[in-house]
């Protein structure tokens, strides 16, 4: 294995991964955002992040210890952060971060909850495969 990544550092000084606005089409019942859409949203934005590592087909294989400390609601700008962890033989783990930026009353910026995402990159059989190195 490889070791980590630089460290993210402040809100301010890294790029998110995806950023997007929650919308109305994103709810539940209850009015705020479904959480099985910001779990879509860490898979990509852990995906972008290992792409960088790695060329070639990455699969999911786990999501560890999603925690949802905050809602997220329609209008919120939703901020993916991901770095990679740790690159294996042929896994790929990345720490996702998901910030919410609230639009109103005033500006405020939440962690909303965070997770580590494995990923394994496969030949075309979905065989595991080394991951190349560089």
């Amino acid at each position: 294995m490889t070791g980590t990544t630089s460290d993210p550092g402040s809100k301010t000084d890294r790029d998110p991964a995806i950023r997007v606005t929650m919308m109305p089409k994103d709810t539940n019942a209850l009015g705020t955002i479904f959480g099985g859409i910001i779990l879509s949203y860490i898979d990509q934005a852990g995906a972008v992040e290992a792409h960088r590592f790695t060329p070639g087909r990455l699969v999911t294989v786990a999501m560890h210890e999603v925690v949802f400390h905050q809602p997220v609601f329609v209008g919120d700008l939703v901020s993916l952060y991901a770095e990679v962890l740790r690159i294996g033989t042929t896994s790929i783990t990345v720490k996702v971060v998901v910030e919410a930026e609230r639009q109103r009353p005033e500006r405020e910026v939440v962690t909303v909850t965070q997770a580590e995402v494995i990923y394994v990159h496969v030949d075309e059989h979905n065989q595991p495969q080394p991951i190349p190195q560089p």
